[in-house]
């Protein structure tokens, strides 16, 4: 069984584990060759809470400032020098949504094979509360979900 991976996808939120998650996007993109996705999700300030009859106004310019500041972030995730070893296309993209809906429906919309994400790795009252993104996207996504935990053992080392 040959084992073909040509798209990869890596939701970032621009924290630790996310990096962390990214050095495995790309030495697993280099070793198949594969072209990389760098996903940003910016929950618009304005959607409603889940659950809540109330709604609140937020600044007219809140959102296109979210925008440009993920923009700017975007920019230094995944190091050219990263990327040129690739070999590959890399695509940077924004999405204005639910964080894990937006990576199910990106992933979908571009056919990606396998989405590298970190886990921040909660337990306890703090993950029974904020609940896990990467455990509902594995869950949810039609392709593979690799999780890259911030702790232990580790196969890829961070450069």
């Amino acid at each position: 069984m040959d084992t073909l991976i040509q798209r990869i996808l890596i939701p970032t939120d621009f924290s630790p584990p996310a990096r962390q998650a990214e050095h495995y996007a790309v030495a697993l993109a280099q070793k198949f060759a594969a072209e990389l996705h760098v996903l940003h999700i910016v929950e618009d300030p304005a959607l409603p809470v889940h659950g809540s009859r109330y709604s609140w106004a937020v600044p007219d310019d809140m959102l296109p400032r979210l925008l440009e500041k993920a923009e700017h972030d975007l920019t230094l995730a995944v190091p050219t020098a990263d990327v040129n070893l690739i070999g590959r296309e890399l695509v940077r993209k924004i999405k204005v949504g639910h964080p894990v809906n937006s990576i199910i429906e990106y992933a979908t919309e571009n056919q990606i094979d396998l989405i590298v994400i970190g886990t921040h790795g909660r337990s306890g009252l703090s993950h029974l509360l904020l609940g896990s993104s990467a455990e509902k996207l594995v869950r949810l996504a039609t392709c593979p979900v690799l999780t890259v935990h911030p702790s232990g053992h580790q196969f890829v080392e961070s450069g």
